[in-house]
């Protein structure tokens, strides 16, 4: 997880508009807030907290600003501000995006360069929340996404989001007390306050039932911007004794740099567990100047410390990147106590040099004028998207080259069917590409017709998707049920059914194996599997194939998954035709990882097949209990005789550690139609 900076800009209306209220104090909350998620990223692999604390700051900062300009009579002119904020802003990201690309090109392997591409984009507009919101639920997100070098992009983007709504809440707050004849504060703190309830609320409530996501949406980060907006608002009407003062600042200061190892931070952030950070925050701004040589305003008023928070924005910028590039070039898990210290180092080079030579020039531009401002954002933009867009063409070029190389110079699966001879070296290059290997999953074009509802009737949970055949002229209709492993069969599903004009339905939901679940269990994947049951028995369709067994990275020994058999009894008294297939053979290592490390032959990647699945998978086990199921065992269009290798027919097996690539499956279709045919027995389907 990363943290983010807060705009100079608001920093620096301080200090220019009235320079007797600058505290130098929140400069130091500032930096120390950086140093604790530097710290806990590097070297204790934790979130610290820190995030919250920045998002409270910068709601500070902007609010003393709007409050000021309100209240002292001046013009908002919102389209000028955002400029403004956007042109301090953007340089110093596009030279980090910049560099994180290059270094991307030079260290990180080709199968996760589209991640970075992605998420590119995606922090420099300010989206990048979003894009990682919807990953973190998506369980065919590649593992690698985690160590994405722009993830901490994600609260700038936050930030930036916010950036553009509170000074639009200002400006309501400043037309709504002008109408009521009320004063501004008071609007202020009533909407604002509404914003902090129900934004906390729904938090909690998200925190609680869906954290992966709940972490990088904004609704629930908007009550600690409510915070620091209803802390500055409050904070002159706030006294208390000196004495008492200088005691809540050191503790507030202890609880604050605790909290990330005396809490779970990143399983129960953003929920009322962030209180505890950014109320420890609150406490410190609150204590504020005590005057005292014994205060924590003392401390934070350190002059190396404040001065380290003129360059926090861009330590934020640069540690993550350093530090997750570092481990991909070194193939390392973790830091250790030097190389931390190497990273630190080098982060805080690059943060003085981006701060002197980018920021600063831009901040302290003489011609401040809208047009000049507009061309700035303009050019900082399309720096980075030029170069990116470039680069991501000549990858399509390349992939649309290699897509039409031939069977005879990319076979596949069809070289272990036996349907086309090997080839002891291909000159043609290994598909799918490395780059597009996080691409291929494979689906079906179309959406369900058909309403989805559960046994409860409510909405069903899942994806479902359709071949697009209409129902009322196809001769079958054949549901694919289960997890993204069910899934990556549709590779050989769908032209099966196009060859054979059956209407092809996918009801998947990832990392949810189908069958009947035990009554206790509650969750996500025990409502869709009984969802499924009853939407299943609602279709009728005349046959459910899914993936029976769980194959094991540790064991060769694959078991039936739970449940399935008596879901396959259920639906076969319904006359519902049952056709499972056995799993794949999972690792203990991502596949595409090997390969892809300096030196490696696919040969060093290859697994001995004993060791990896037992010959015999356990079908009679099913059959004991649901006697009719079609059952079909395809490990011979995975592996060899001897072993299972990442590259077979000079094709890509594996997209990870246990999932096929699409192409791949695509090949193994010649020989699959025999398997699933021999399995049915149905005399209908075409040769």
């Amino acid at each position: 997880m990363a943290v983010l900076a807060t705009s100079r800009l608001d920093r620096a209306s301080i200090q220019t508009t009235r320079p007797a209220s600058y505290r130098p104090e929140i400069q130091g909350l500032r930096a120390l807030a950086v140093l604790m998620v530097v710290v806990y990223h590097i070297w204790f692999d934790r979130v610290s907290g820190g995030v919250d604390v920045f998002l409270l700051v910068s709601s500070f900062l902007l609010t003393l600003t709007f409050i000021r300009k309100v209240e002292e009579g001046k013009k908002l002119d919102l389209g000028r501000y955002w400029l403004q904020l956007f042109k301090r802003l953007l340089p110093s990201v596009v030279v980090v995006l910049l560099a994180t690309l290059i270094a991307t090109y030079l260290f990180i392997p080709r199968s996760r360069w589209t991640e970075v591409f992605d998420q590119t984009w995606a922090s420099l507009f300010y989206v990048q929340n979003w894009l990682l919101a919807e990953r973190s639920v998506d369980y065919y997100a590649a593992d690698d996404s985690v160590a994405s070098p722009l993830q901490h992009f994600w609260s700038l983007s936050v930030q930036g989001q916010i950036f553009i709504l509170w000074p639009l809440l200002f400006a309501l707050c400043a037309v709504m007390a002008k109408a009521a004849q009320v004063r501004f504060r008071f609007v202020v703190t009533v909407i604002f306050g509404s914003i902090f309830v129900a934004s906390l609320a729904y938090s909690i409530a998200q925190t609680y039932g869906n954290q992966s996501y709940a972490y990088f949406d904004t609704r629930t980060r908007l009550w600690e911007f409510a915070l620091g907006t209803l802390l500055a608002v409050a904070l002159p009407y706030v006294s208390a004794p000196r004495l008492v003062r200088i005691g809540a600042g050191w503790i507030a200061l202890l609880a604050m740099m605790s909290g990330g190892f005396l809490l779970d931070v990143e399983r129960q952030f953003p929920g009322y567990v962030a209180l505890w950070p950014l109320l420890a925050a609150g406490t410190i701004m609150i204590a504020g100047q005590t005057g005292s040589t014994i205060g924590v305003d003392r401390l934070l008023s350190w002059k190396p410390l404040v001065g380290l928070g003129n360059y926090s924005y861009a330590l934020y910028l640069w540690h993550w990147p350093i530090l997750v590039i570092y481990l991909a070039f070194r193939q390392r898990a973790e830091a250790g106590p030097l190389s931390g210290v190497a990273i630190i180092g080098l982060s805080l080079v690059l943060a003085y040099l981006t701060t002197r030579f980018v920021e600063n020039p831009v901040r302290h531009a003489t011609h401040s004028a809208r047009r000049y401002a507009t061309a700035a954002v303009a050019i900082s933009c399309l720096t980075v998207a030029i170069p990116l867009g470039g680069w991501q063409l000549a990858l399509k070029v390349e992939a649309d080259r290699l897509s039409a190389q031939t069977i005879a110079e990319n076979p596949g699966a069809r070289v272990l069917a036996g349907l086309v001879e090997p080839s002891s070296s291909y000159d043609a290059p290994v598909v799918p590409p490395a780059a597009d290997i996080n691409a291929e999953w494979a689906s079906l074009p179309g959406r369900c017709g058909n309403p989805l509802i559960t046994h409860d009737g409510g909405a069903l949970t899942g994806h479902c998707s359709d071949n697009g055949i209409d129902p009322a002229s196809s001769t079958r209709t054949v549901v694919v049920v289960g997890d993204s492993h069910a899934e990556q069969w549709l590779g050989v599903m769908r032209p099966l059914a196009a060859e054979n004009n059956w209407t092809l339905v996918a009801l998947l939901y990832g990392g949810c194996d189908f069958g009947i679940p035990a009554q206790d269990l509650k969750g996500g994947c025990p409502d869709f599997n009984r969802a499924a049951l009853s939407y299943l028995a609602d279709l009728q369709p005349d046959a459910v194939f899914t993936v029976v067994t769980s194959a094991h990275a540790d064991t060769p020994r694959d078991t039936v998954v739970p449940g399935f058999a008596l879901a396959a009894d259920r639906l076969q008294k319904l006359g519902i035709e049952v056709i499972g297939v056995r799993d794949n053979p999972r690792f203990a290592f991502n596949m595409m990882t090997c390969l892809e490390q300096s030196g490696a032959e696919a040969s060093d990647c290859g697994q001995d097949r004993r060791t990896t699945l037992v010959e015999q998978p356990p079908f009679e086990e099913i059959l004991s209990v649901a006697p009719q199921t079609a059952l079909i065992d395809a490990t011979d269009l995975i592996c060899s005789e001897v072993s299972c290798e990442p590259i077979v027919g000079n094709m890509h097996v594996y997209i990870d550690d246990n999932h096929l690539t699409e192409t791949y499956v695509e090949s193994m279709y010649p020989a699959f139609k025999d398997l699933y045919q021999e399995a049915t027995g149905w005399a209908d389907i075409r040769k």
